[in-house]
């Protein structure tokens, strides 16, 4: 009896510090990881969010990018961090679904991570290039079906969520088109303008500036409701193909184990920093859109991700990424 009570004493003591930290959280800065290099999409909602989210707490949150191997490098700092909630993650599908299903990431997404909120989402749009013929999507899959084999997509890389977009475009629509990959996606858009290529999903803040030069025509916007910044390009669901919904999002992350509350309390100020109006304005100037969940919602929308890409990668005969 006499040992019970000294180990059930032990164990008190040794959870003090752990119930201190989450009472007292946060009394000094949060470190911030982004698994990309400074100026990326990542970046950008970092600072944004990140800067309100200070202002909330009174606590600095110091922004550390560990970019590497498409965010797996940041990625795996986080999972490997303390779990007190002084280092956190914004990551986004790449890092938390596509490279773990095609076994590039030294963790375990469903056991390494305690999610704490979706943060934003980008929608990716389906373009062709001025001289396709094609003004719309069933004149675009006539096309393809008239030539299979003959008319090209491009993507920022193998892997890359645009090139599981036209991945899941030729399955969706049963069309034969070619994968011809770039090392990023200003690369992919050069040889578009250029007439190299036919067609491309890209996230739609890059391919932007391009449609409304008119050297770019959009056939189909990967969401479930139109952008403001494009009002005239119909969804894929309008266009009869409501499978195709490709949009590319970014989540906040902490280690496994953090503290319930400790999460909780990340969850509630960020979701508040999001509602700022000026927050809600400078994302949207990127072309992003404020999310923002639960913690649980969260997990289970990198499930069902991880679900529907994987069937993807499987489907397509994906086995690598360059």
């Amino acid at each position: 009896m006499k040992t019970a009570r000294t180990l059930l004493a032990a164990l008190a003591l040794s959870l003090m510090p752990v119930a201190a930290t989450a009472q007292d959280f946060p009394n000094k800065p949060i470190r911030l990881i982004v698994p990309f290099p400074a100026g990326g999409p990542n970046d950008i909602i970092a600072r944004v969010v990140g800067q309100r989210m200070s202002e909330l707490i009174k606590q600095p949150i110091v922004i550390d990018n560990r970019g590497g191997q498409g965010g797996v490098l940041g990625t795996d700092a986080v999972a490997k961090a303390a779990p007190d909630g002084y280092t956190i993650g914004i990551v986004s599908a790449s890092s938390l679904v596509i490279n773990p299903t095609l076994e590039r990431a030294p963790y375990d997404v469903a056991k390494d991570f305690a999610p704490v909120t979706l943060v934003t989402t980008v929608p990716e749009m389906l373009v062709v290039a001025s001289n396709v013929p094609a003004k719309n999507m069933s004149e675009l899959i006539a096309l393809a079906k008239a030539q299979p084999g003959k008319l090209n997509f491009a993507s920022a890389g193998v892997g890359g969520l645009p090139h599981l977009a036209g991945e899941l475009f030729k399955l969706t629509a049963g069309i034969d088109i070619v994968h011809v990959p770039y090392r990023g996606a200003a690369p992919a858009i050069n040889d578009l303008l250029g007439q190299q290529v036919q067609m491309a999903f890209l996230d739609l803040p890059v391919l932007l500036p391009h449609i409304q030069s008119g050297m770019l025509r959009p056939i189909a916007l990967g969401a479930s409701q139109r952008a403001p910044t494009s009002p005239n390009v119909p969804t894929t669901a309008e266009v009869g193909m409501p499978d195709l919904l490709i949009e590319n999002w970014y989540g906040m992350i902490a280690p496994a184990g953090t503290p319930a509350n400790i999460v909780s309390l990340l969850n509630r100020v960020t979701n508040e920093a999001m509602s700022d109006p000026q927050v809600k304005q400078k994302l949207a100037d990127q072309g992003l859109t404020v999310a923002g969940d639960t913690p649980e919602h969260f997990r289970g929308y990198i499930g069902a991700e991880t679900k529907k890409w994987t069937k993807v990668i499987r489907d397509a005969g994906i086995t690598a990424m360059k």
